[in-house]
């Protein structure tokens, strides 16, 4: 597995990481425990040091799963997870940034880790009731106090990077970026991150699953699927948004390579500070993911690529209307 390094601060990790969230959480098809720690497993075995969990997963139960199935092998890895999130009765209940409260979510995600340091710990969501300096502020004294090693902000506002960079130097920033979600090139979070020296870290990086080629205007999604409530998940958008797969399944043709790599090795050929976190629950879909490190995209592939996707117009907002506020502030 090739690496990459996110950050002036010098984060190597592999080239793929592995969003740890649909394990357990999300998707409506849960893995038990134990078939989640064996697949992270596998993933190790396969080369991969960059893994993704959060509080809110679960909650609570993915950073505990993670931190089982890592800990035979913790001085190998990188364990990102996030604070930002009151949680009442099991659920999210609205955003809190307020210092005392970053320091106590810290304590209770290195007990549930089962380690000694957080390597990269972001905020999810900016609360714009807590100013950022504040948030970098509290988090440099973590890592002062070597409970913290890096500082990573989710979603963020170009803005605000500068503004938190400024109080302590921030590391990664994860934002969702794909073939599909492409603001990061325009709304100056590419641009700081190449002024600053900062790692980008895309989730969702296949689309929540679209790009992968599996979805139809007939798909039905389960209840407790999250992706029920998303607009562009809508048969009148999965339809529509097919001209994108269609050219991905055009690709992978020629590259002798499934839709899913192309799309990831998309992601790869834009930055060489990008490193996607594709997550799945299943053996083979890991394994094609890893496989897209090996897929090499030149300039004129590139370059068709951009060409065909000025032709296709997206459909549908990534996230409903109340979410998408809480993005890009």
């Amino acid at each position: 597995m090739r690496k990459r390094v996110l950050g002036h601060a010098g984060l190597e990790v592999s080239a793929m990481g592995f969003g740890c969230m649909g394990l357990n959480f999300g998707y409506g098809h849960p893995l038990s425990k134990d078939d989640g720690i064996s697949l992270i497993r596998a993933a190790v075995e396969r080369g991969v040091t960059f893994f993704d969990t959060a509080e809110i997963y679960g909650p609570f139960t993915n950073e505990e799963i993670v931190g089982e199935a890592l800990a035979p092998v913790r001085d190998r890895v990188v364990i990102a997870t996030k604070f930002g999130f009151d949680i009442e009765n099991g659920k999210m209940a609205g955003m809190n940034s307020r210092p005392e409260h970053i320091r106590a979510v810290c304590d209770a995600s290195l007990k549930r880790l089962g380690v000694d340091v957080i390597d990269l710990f972001y905020q999810h969501r900016v609360d714009t009731n807590v100013p950022i300096e504040d948030v970098a502020g509290a988090v440099k004294e973590l890592i002062a106090a070597g409970k913290v090693k890096h500082f990573g902000l989710s979603e963020p506002g170009a803005q605000t990077v500068r503004r938190a960079h400024a109080v302590q130097p921030v590391t990664a920033i994860q934002n969702e970026y794909s073939l599909w979600t492409r603001g990061p090139e325009t709304n100056g979070i590419f641009a700081a991150c190449e002024e600053l020296g900062i790692g980008m870290v895309p989730y969702s990086p296949l689309g929540k699953g679209f790009l992968t080629g599996t979805f139809s205007k007939d798909t039905e999604i389960g209840e407790n699927d999250f992706r029920k409530i998303l607009p562009r998940f809508t048969p009148e958008a999965l339809e529509k948004n097919q001209a994108l797969v269609d050219l991905l399944k055009r690709i992978a043709g020629d590259k002798n390579a499934t839709p899913a790599q192309i799309a990831l090795a998309w992601l790869l050929a834009q930055k060489p500070w990008i490193v996607p976190i594709p997550g799945t629950t299943k053996l083979h879909r890991l394994e094609e993911n890893l496989g897209a490190v090996d897929v090499v995209l030149a300039a004129n592939d590139l370059a068709a690529i951009e060409r065909a996707l000025a032709d296709i117009a997206i459909k549908g907002e990534r996230y409903p209307e109340q979410l998408m506020a809480t993005t890009g502030r």
